[in-house]
Order: C-alpha cells, then structure tokens, then sequence
C-alpha cells in the first residue's frame, strides 16, 4: 500500500511527500515530478504528469475532500455581496460609527422600551402567524367599516344585492288632523313614535318610506270619504317609486315589535309557505270559494288559482270579522291598476257607502266576494305573521291564538286596532315600545340590565336604570 497525505486520482498511485520513498521523486522528498516519463524509455511506461493528475483529481467524484472550486456565482461574489447588505447594531454597545448605513436622522426605540419590545415581539412571529393576524385584522376593520358608515344602507338597498329598494313602507300620519282638528298631546305623541319606529326600521334595511297625510279633508264636493284615501295614496306611491316591486300599506297605531326581521326573510323568501291562498282555510265570513260559475276557466275555478308565487299580487290578513287592512301588501301589476281603479271607483262609492260600516275594507270584500277574476291573484297570511292584536282587540271570544300579540314567538307586527273605541291608544303604544326595547337589548344592555341592575337592587333595594 502506497503511503500518501492525500487520495491519489489513481488505484495504487500518489506524489512523493517528505521522507517517503517515490519511484518518480529523488529520494529527497522535497520535489514534485516536472517532468514527463510518459516519453521517456527508462521510465514506467504507466507514469503521469503531475499536471495532468492534478487535473483529474479535480474533476474526481466521489471523494468528499475535493470539491468544486469557484465555480459559481454566488460562491465567486459571497464576499462582496454580504459587505454591502446593510448592518445593524444592536446591544449595549451600539456606535453611531456609521451613521450613513443606519439612516442619519431615522427614529429608533430605545432598547427597553415598549415599542422595542413589541417590535422584538412582532419580529419573533412566523410567516404563517403574520399572516394569519393581518387577515384577521383587516376583517375587523371591513366589519367596523360596514357598519359605521353609510355603506351597509345602500348595500341593502342594492337591487341585486339586499334587494331593500324593491320595497315600500307607505305609513298614513296626521288621521283625524285637518278639518276635524281633534288631535291632543297623546295623539301627537302616538304618531311621534309611530313614524320614528318605521323610519329606523326602514333605513336598517334599505326600504322606501312613504309618510302620508291622512288629514280629513274632501276629496269632492259632497263627500268625505275618511280613510278611502289610502286606495288613492297606492296609486299614487305606484308612480313615484318605478322601480319598487312590493309596496307595505301601514296604519298609524301599528308597531313593528322585531325590526331584526327582514321582508325578506320573513315573507317573500318563501312566499308560497308564509301564505294561503285558498280562503276555507281561515274563513270568517263564510265567503263561498271557489267562484260559483261554469263559465269559468280553470284558473279561477281553482281554490288556489294557478299555484304560482309570481301570480300573488295582494296579500291581506284576516281577523275575527274578516279582511284587515291595517297591515298588507300590494305588488306593482297590471292586475294591481285595475283592481285600485275599481276599488276606488266613486261610483261603487256613492252606491254603498252607507252600507260599508268600515268602508274601504268592506269595499274589498264585497270585490272578492262578487269579482271571480281577483280571487286567483289574492293570497291571505296569518294574522300574526304582519298585523297581531292586542288582546283588547277581537275579545268577545278570548284571547285567540291566531290573532292576538304572542311575546314568546317574537310576533312581527302588533297593530292597536280600534283602541279609540274605549282603549287607551297612548298606553298600548307605549307598553309595546317598551316591551319591543326590552326584547331587542343588545349583550351589553343585557350585561348592565340583568346583571348590574338586578345585583344593585340586591344589595341597596334601590332600582335602578342604567
């Protein structure tokens, strides 16, 4: 075995090193091979040049003490590519030697601070965890955003987005003002909190809202007409809101108990299920359905005309005496034209008046009753879905669990029906704005009126609104 300080390029070789025996060195050590033996006679006839077994040695693989020298880019230019990255200094022992590479002028924390430990802080942190708090933080602040500016109104009142334009409130203020000037403080306070409960409603959701004057006055010479003005109020809200689909008739006694639900998702997303459309399944007035005719078509001789959701363009509810109209709903049609038209006919007027005890309501179900062709397009909901009762209202029988105001279910609507007849209107409004407040409390007002409050009545015997 030949005895080399380093891997010989060939099986069996190696250079002479000092005070080792070489066939090719002088014996000295102290001299590599210069010469080329491959020519010469005396030579071994397998002898090499020492430059080209250097050569091969460099190009060898295999053995871990040769690598490539120099042969990349970054390995040429290391140096001179780490001496101009920027340097920092940190410690106690910082300098201000190179004021230029730092930034001459640049605001630093001081080690110690709070801001330098946070900034330590938020330099230990991951990529992943980095990022994952910067897209929590940026939710936070579309969320703060949303809600804190006008953005989410005309969110919901987009068209293809919330859809809130497509609906219009249509409120009648002012009743019993006018000629007849009866209105008091509590009639004036009524209709203060009336009207601010549908405007807060209507811009949480994006709705039109149509205020109307209800004044008494006359519509022709010899005529009053109370409270037919809401059929000619219709018409008119057709024209002035073209781009509106529904249109939500309200009185003014009327109070909407949970503005948290939406039209939409209380109604109209499921219109088939919210309604019937054949009246036997709630009939009061014992109306005979369907239309006793041959000569008609089968749609209208069908209890519930064609089935359709997009051919329902009236929906009324019914109490114990029969239709309500102090909540529902028209849909802008052709259909809808004609049947204001014929509603508020004063011809019909003068023929029947005094036979319509509630008169344009009267006027509707003697229309049902007699027009076999409105039947088809007319839906009916349950009472409690737009238009509950207090239990003042409907009590010859008791309270019934179809019409009368249900706090456990959380109904929509209650409407102070017929409280100027022996009820005290103010009162009821007043209790259901209050009952209305107290189940619509956001956490924190729960945290201080259920906690705080009861917990300080406890303790003092003192009560306490906080």
């Amino acid at each position: 075995m030949t005895l080399s300080r380093s891997p010989s390029p060939r099986p069996g070789g190696g250079w002479s090193s000092p005070g080792l025996n070489s066939p090719y060195g002088t014996g000295s050590g102290r001299s590599s091979p210069a010469k080329t033996y491959r020519g010469n006679a005396n030579a071994n006839p397998n002898s090499v040049t020492w430059e080209s077994a250097k050569t091969k040695s460099e190009g060898v693989n295999g053995y871990p003490s040769f690598s490539t020298q120099n042969n990349g880019f970054f390995n040429r230019h290391y140096r001179t590519i780490s001496n101009s990255l920027p340097s920092y200094i940190t410690g106690s022992g910082k300098t201000y030697a190179e004021k230029e590479k730092l930034g001459r002028g640049r605001w630093i924390p001081r080690d110690g601070s709070k801001l330098a430990r946070l900034r330590d802080a938020v330099g230990r942190i991951n990529r992943k965890t980095k990022i994952r708090i910067f897209a929590v933080l940026t939710l936070f602040f579309l969320y703060i955003l949303f809600y804190t500016t006008p953005a989410h109104y005309w969110w919901r009142r987009a068209k293809h987005l919330g859809g809130g334009k497509k609906f219009v409130i249509i409120l009648a203020a002012n009743q019993g003002g006018g000629v007849m000037e009866w209105k008091g403080p509590r009639e004036w306070a009524i209709e203060r909190d009336s009207v601010r409960n549908k405007r807060r409603y209507a811009n949480r959701w994006g709705y039109e809202l149509e205020i109307v004057d209800m004044s008494t006055k006359k519509r022709y010479a010899h005529e009053w007409r109370e409270s037919w003005e809401k059929v000619d109020t219709i018409r008119n809200c057709l024209r002035k809101y073209p781009e509106a689909e529904w249109f939500w008739w309200m009185d003014l006694n009327t109070f909407i108990m949970e503005p948290s639900f939406t039209l939409q998702s209380h109604i109209f997303n499921n219109l088939g299920k919210n309604t019937y459309r054949d009246i036997n399944d709630y009939n009061p007035l014992n109306i005979t359905h369907p239309f006793p005719a041959d000569y008609l078509d089968a749609e209208e001789l069908s209890p519930i005309g064609d089935g359709k959701d997009s051919s329902i363009n009236l929906i009324i509810p019914q109490d114990c005496s029969g239709f309500n109209l102090g909540s529902f709903f028209v849909r802008r049609s052709s259909w809808t034209d004609r049947l204001l038209d014929l509603w508020w006919d004063p011809v019909g007027y003068e023929q029947k008046h005094m036979e319509w005890e509630h008169k344009e309501q009267d006027a509707l179900e003697f229309l049902y009753i007699n027009q076999p062709w409105i039947r088809p397009h007319t839906a009916f909901i349950p009472q409690r879905k737009i238009n509950s009762f207090p239990p003042g209202a409907c009590s010859d029988n008791g309270v019934d669990s179809r019409i009368h105001y249900n706090e456990k279910d959380h109904d929509f609507v209650v409407n102070m029906a017929g409280c100027e007849w022996g009820r005290d209107c103010w009162g009821e409004m007043y209790n259901y704005r209050e009952l209305s407040n107290k189940l619509n409390r956001n956490p924190w007002e729960l945290f201080k009126e259920e906690l705080v409050a009861k917990l300080w009545f406890k303790i003092t015997g003192q009560v306490i609104r906080i």
